[in-house]
């Protein structure tokens, strides 16, 4: 074999050797591979967005039941400057549960019970309408299914007095049967729910000791 060709095949002997000493160190890599991820940041040095408060907003507690910059919303906003306790949605928890004992007092003439609830005039209205029914030998049979829809309707406040006042449209779900003096049922159904819609006043003095909304004006 000839010089030229002994020394050719000993060069291609060490290529092929260096290939595969490259190929077991670096490996091999097939089409395209992203390129390495930066390491973390360390989160001791990592830099946090600013975040700040916004001041002065509105106030969801009114906005969420009244228009923004209403007669009502600036009302409900003096309130809470007077009374820094008073929610509006805890004031509507609360005409919810008061709607329901009210209606049913008034329903099954238990006029005592609520007579602390309502305004004097008021109160001798529902009283002179339960006085008629029993003279009439009538007796009413209720039971309350529950309040369908509630909403504030509107809301003054006096600010010499600081007499506030909330108007809220209940609809409201119930059973009733009237019956005579032989118990016979002359209206209504105790299986049949009927729907009632009353549109109630309810006011108080803010500040004052007294924590109970009395309801002062009806109608529907």
């Amino acid at each position: 074999m000839s010089s030229p060709i002994l020394q050719l095949l000993v060069l291609a002997g060490i290529v092929i050797f260096l290939i595969l000493r490259l190929r077991s160190v670096l490996g091999t890599r097939d089409g395209f591979e992203p390129t390495q991820k930066p390491a973390a940041t360390p989160a001791s040095t990592r830099r946090k967005p600013d975040l700040s408060v916004i001041d002065g907003g509105p106030d969801r507690d009114i906005v969420d039941h009244v228009p923004d910059g209403s007669p009502a919303a600036a009302a409900l906003a003096k309130m809470k400057s007077v009374e820094p306790d008073f929610g509006v949605a805890d004031f509507l928890q609360g005409a919810r549960g008061a709607y329901e004992m009210i209606l049913m007092g008034f329903e099954r003439g238990e006029m005592a019970e609520i007579k602390p609830f309502l305004a004097e005039d008021v109160y001798q209205t529902f009283a002179e309408v339960v006085e008629a029914r029993e003279a009439q030998g009538l007796t009413i049979e209720a039971e309350f299914v529950g309040v369908r829809e509630l909403s504030l309707v509107n809301a003054e406040f006096d600010d010499t007095t600081r007499l506030a006042e909330i108007t809220v449209r209940f609809v409201g779900e119930l059973t009733s049967v009237v019956r005579d003096r032989a118990g016979e049922i002359i209206e209504g159904s105790a299986s049949q729910i009927k729907r009632q819609k009353d549109i109630w006043t309810f006011a108080r003095t803010m500040g004052a000791d007294d924590p109970n909304w009395q309801l002062v004006a009806t109608g529907e």
